[in-house]
């Protein structure tokens, strides 16, 4: 589809995922491309240097919440929580970028981290077992293979009676007690807005920096709380699907 809009010398791509972003940047170095809801660019463009501005023909939006605010919500939800497991797809890097970075701040604030990786959705089930019968919490990054299967995940979760943290409120809405997640129709209008003044040449996309979602929302899952007996903290919005 990207050799196709390049061949058609489109006037602007427009990218949804790391996936995308990639094949649209290896068809074509001069049309625009604006990307949206890629956790972290500089790992999904393989770059050497990056201040927030990727260059070139590439910009967009990012669906990256801040990771240290993420992690406190561990000790929000489980304040006695010393065994934190991390689950995540190996084949996905920005997962494994989440995932680093989480482990930093946990282990500074004296949490034990374990990493348990699945490559596809085949063996998430067992991945999670092993993941639930050693973890007093569980952490999922902004992962796609994850948000595929996330009934599978709960299953095995809350069985076990271990919470879930999350990068994003999809995952949440069915295997997670909380996450700090952005709104991704904002976001979407947000990369909109950008494509605008590209196509009216307001602005040149070599010069514009990546954008954030400003005002990630703090939420729970009502239902899956009430089921762990976890008491909310003050601070959080109840999801609604």
């Amino acid at each position: 589809m990207c050799n196709n809009f390049a061949s058609e010398n489109e006037d602007l791509i427009l990218a949804n995922a790391t996936a995308s972003l990639q094949a649209a940047s290896a068809a074509t170095k001069s049309i625009p491309i604006l990307e949206t809801a890629v956790t972290n660019y500089q790992v999904a463009l393989n770059l050497k240097k990056f201040n927030g501005t990727v260059g070139g023909n590439i910009s967009g939006t990012s669906d990256l919440a801040p990771l240290d605010k993420q992690e406190k919500m561990i000790k929000d939800f489980v304040p006695k929580s010393k065994k934190l497991g991390i689950l995540y797809c190996s084949a996905e890097p920005n997962s494994k970028y989440q995932t680093d970075e989480v482990a930093k701040y946990a282990k500074k604030d004296g949490l034990k981290v374990t990493k348990y990786t699945f490559s596809d959705t085949n063996n998430v089930n067992s991945v999670t077992q092993q993941a639930a019968s050693a973890s007093d919490v569980i952490y999922i990054p902004t992962d796609n293979t994850a948000a595929s299967c996330p009934k599978t995940i709960n299953n095995v979760a809350l069985k076990a009676k271990v919470p879930i943290i999350a990068g994003e409120e999809g995952i949440i809405s069915k295997c997670g007690v909380a996450t700090l997640s952005i709104d991704y129709y904002g976001l979407g209008k947000q990369t909109g807005k950008m494509a605008v003044q590209i196509l009216t040449g307001k602005k040149k996309i070599a010069q514009m920096p990546l954008q954030y979602y400003k005002n990630p929302v703090k939420e729970y899952n009502p239902t899956i709380c009430k089921k762990l007996g976890i008491k909310v903290p003050a601070g959080y919005k109840a999801y609604k699907n």
